[in-house]
């Protein structure tokens, strides 16, 4: 066996014996389509956000079951929290059958530090999103979601994220989660700059050549 096969079968031990039991990546893939649907009904601009909304937790509430888990939102400290299927029936937890509390995962939906200040942060990158609109409406479903990005991901103002940051957002969140149209898809390089013009700023070096 090579270093290389070692380091893979150690890798698959790891996440075998991992609690809880859902995978990493599973878990922050349903903290994503959470906080996408909550950008898209803070949105409130009629019911295409409340569809794209529902179709986010939809996505989401597949993925878990796929892992045999589900979601709930704990208002009182605004907490994702994913349980195993098990321990619930008609989606009350059942606490004779909680075996193992760190089976369960628990994601703060409130972003680092104070709650207020990640909502003015989502505010301040929904006001680059309006002005991009006014000025180019051809790129604000593209500024929204970089400010979406930005909000959700890492609780930054859009002109504040690194060119690594920004390069992410295109290759990576942009085609997975955005469903542009091909015409938006041609245009997102622009986009993201109009994002730093509407915030007096320019992009990271090299974040977005074409």
């Amino acid at each position: 066996m090579t270093d290389s096969d070692t380091g893979t079968a150690e890798t698959d031990a790891d996440e075998a014996e991992r609690i809880p039991d859902i995978p990493a990546d599973a878990a922050d893939e349903a903290e994503r389509l959470t906080r996408l649907a909550r950008a898209a009904e803070r949105r409130a601009d009629g019911e295409g956000a409340m569809e794209e909304a529902a179709v986010y937790r939809e996505r989401r509430d597949d993925l878990l079951a796929d892992h045999d888990y589900e979601s709930r939102i704990r208002e009182e400290d605004d907490t994702l929290v994913l349980y195993p299927e098990e321990w619930l029936e008609e989606g009350i937890v059942q606490f004779d059958r909680v075996e193992d509390t760190e089976r369960a995962v628990e994601i703060t939906l409130s972003g680092p530090g104070d709650p207020e200040h990640w909502q003015e942060i989502a505010e301040h990158n929904d006001g680059l999103v309006d002005a991009v609109a006014e000025q180019a409406p051809d790129h604000a479903g593209n500024a929204r979601a970089f400010a979406d990005f930005a909000s959700n991901h890492y609780a930054k103002p859009a002109e504040k994220l690194t060119t690594e940051e920004v390069r992410e957002f295109l290759t990576e969140y942009y085609p997975r989660n955005a469903w542009p149209s091909e015409t938006e898809a041609s245009l997102i390089g622009e986009s993201v700059r109009k994002v730093f013009v509407a915030a007096d700023t320019e992009p990271p070096a090299s974040a977005v050549d074409a």
